[in-house]
C-alpha cells in the first residue's frame, strides 16, 4: 500500500512551518495562524504556499500525464469486478491510457467504504464496489493508466433523502424528476463541502485528477423554480436576475472547490453539456461554458451525437457522427478562442446505440462511428477525448489513434 506524506523539499523548513496534513489540509487552518499560534511569528505569503510543491499532499503514487488523454468510463461495479481486467486489457492492447471512474456514482453513493477515521464514514452511503482502491491505483500505476475519479455533484437521491433542506422540495416530499432522481441545491454551501470532502478524499487515494460530473441545476429548472421550495442561502439578496444567480452559483462551486483541492495537485474537470457551448448560458440549469471554462483544468463537453435534436443544420445528428462531432469542435474552438486562459478540451464521445430515438433516428455504433469521432475532433486539433458506454462494454477493433 502506498504511503501518503507531505512532499518535503526542505526537511528543516518544513520541520518548523508545515503542520501535519490533519492539522492543516482537513480541519482548514491556514499556514498564517498555524504558525502564529504556534511558534509566534508571521508565516510567508499564503499564495505563495498554494503554489508551491513543498506544501502539497503526495498519495505515493507516481503517474505521468500522457501525450493526451484517451479515456473510457468506468462505473464502480467495473472497478471492481471481473470487467476491471477486461478493460485492462483495453489499455495494453489499444492506445487507450486513462480511465474516469466513479468514485460518487449518480444516486450520491460511494463506490467505497470509507476507512474507520474518514470524516466519511458516518454518512453511511459506502458500498464495497471496490473492496481495495489502494490496490486497484496500484495496478493502474503499474500500467501507467491515467486515473480520474468522477464525482456526482448535485444529483443527489442520497443526501436529498436525508437532508430534505438541502433539496427541493414539492408539497411536503423531495421533488423528483421523471426518472426518479433527486438534486440537491448548488445554492447552499453545505452541499458544495459534502462533495469537495469526497473530492479530497479521492485525491488523497491517488487519483490525479477529479471530474465532477452534474455541476448543475436540474433539466427544466427554470420551469418550476416558483413552485418548488429552497433556500437560495447566500444568494437570497442577490441583485441578479433567476438566470444569473444559477450561472453564479454552479461557477461559485467550480471555483471554491478547485480552491480547495489546490494542496492535493490535482487536476480539477467538470462535465457539461454540449449545447452549453452554442448559448451564452443554459438558462434553466445554471451553466455558461465560458465561466465554468476559465475556472477549470479540462472541460468536457457531452457531445454525443443521439443527445442532439436537429442542430447545426443537421436532421438527425445520430446518424451523422463525423458531422456533428466536426460542427461542434469548430464552435467550441472559437469559444475557446474568447478565453484567456482556455482548459484543455475533452470531450465524451458516444460508443453506445441509441435505439431509443426509434427507427430510423439511429445508428448502431461501432468502430467506424467511434472513429468518426475522433477523427472529427482532431481534424479540428482537439487530440483528447473520453468514451462514454453505461455498461462500460467498449466496441471492439477501433482504432484510437486520431
Amino acid at each position: 500500500m502506498a504511503m501518503k506524506k507531505w512532499i518535503r523539499t526542505s526537511v528543516l523548513v518544513a520541520a518548523l512551518i508545515v503542520p501535519s496534513s490533519a492539522a492543516f489540509a482537513e480541519e482548514g487552518n491556514t499556514v498564517a495562524n498555524f504558525t502564529e499560534r504556534t511558534f509566534g511569528f508571521t508565516s510567508i505569503d499564503e499564495g505563495l504556499v498554494a503554489n508551491s510543491t513543498l506544501f502539497r499532499f503526495d498519495s505515493g503514487f507516481t503517474f505521468t500525464y500522457p501525450d493526451a488523454i484517451r479515456g473510457v468510463y468506468v462505473t464502480g461495479h467495473s472497478a471492481g469486478g471481473e470487467r476491471f481486467n477486461s478493460l485492462l486489457n483495453l489499455m495494453d492492447t489499444t492506445d487507450l491510457n486513462a480511465m474516469v471512474i466513479d468514485i460518487k456514482d449518480d444516486f450520491g453513493d460511494l463506490t467505497y467504504v470509507p476507512a474507520d477515521d474518514s470524516p466519511l464514514k458516518p454518512l453511511n452511503i459506502g458500498n464495497s464496489y471496490i473492496k481495495d482502491p489502494q490496490a486497484m491505483l496500484k495496478v493502474l500505476e503499474e500500467k501507467q493508466v491515467y486515473p480520474i475519479a468522477r464525482v456526482v455533484v448535485f444529483k443527489d437521491s442520497e443526501l436529498a433523502k436525508a437532508k430534505p433542506e438541502l433539496s427541493f422540495v414539492e408539497g411536503s416530499e423531495v421533488w423528483k424528476n421523471g426518472r426518479g432522481e433527486s438534486f440537491v441545491n448548488p445554492f447552499m454551501k453545505e452541499v458544495w463541502d459534502h462533495n469537495v470532502a469526497i473530492a479530497i478524499e479521492a485525491a488523497k487515494m491517488g487519483f490525479q485528477e477529479i471530474q465532477f460530473d452534474y455541476v448543475r441545476f436540474p433539466e427544466g429548472f427554470e420551469n418550476r423554480e416558483n413552485e418548488l421550495t429552497y433556500s437560495m442561502g447566500d444568494y437570497e439578496n442577490s441583485e441578479l436576475d433567476s438566470v444569473q444567480r444559477r450561472v453564479q452559483a454552479v461557477t461559485d462551486f467550480v471555483v471554491y472547490a478547485r480552491e480547495q483541492l489546490k494542496p492535493y495537485d490535482v487536476k480539477v474537470s467538470v462535465d457539461i453539456f454540449g449545447y452549453t457551448a452554442t448559448l451564452p448560458e443554459a438558462p434553466g440549469i445554471g451553466q455558461n461554458f465560458g465561466k465554468i471554462s476559465e475556472n477549470v483544468d479540462v472541460i468536457s463537453s457531452m457531445i454525443y451525437p443521439s443527445h442532439w435534436t436537429s442542430y447545426f443544420g443537421i436532421a438527425k445528428p445520430d446518424l451523422e457522427p463525423y458531422r456533428l462531432v466536426k460542427e461542434y469542435a469548430l464552435m467550441e474552438n472559437a469559444k475557446m478562442a474568447e478565453l484567456e486562459n482556455p482548459p484543455i478540451s475533452r470531450p465524451w464521445l458516444q460508443d453506445f446505440t441509441a435505439s431509443y430515438l426509434g427507427s430510423g433516428n439511429y445508428l448502431k455504433y461501432g468502430a467506424a462511428e467511434v472513429e468518426a469521432q475522433i477523427r472529427a475532433l482532431n481534424e479540428a486539433g482537439i487530440k483528447e477525448y473520453l468514451l462514454w458506454n453505461a455498461g462500460n462494454k467498449y466496441s471492439p477493433g477501433v482504432d484510437y489513434t486520431p
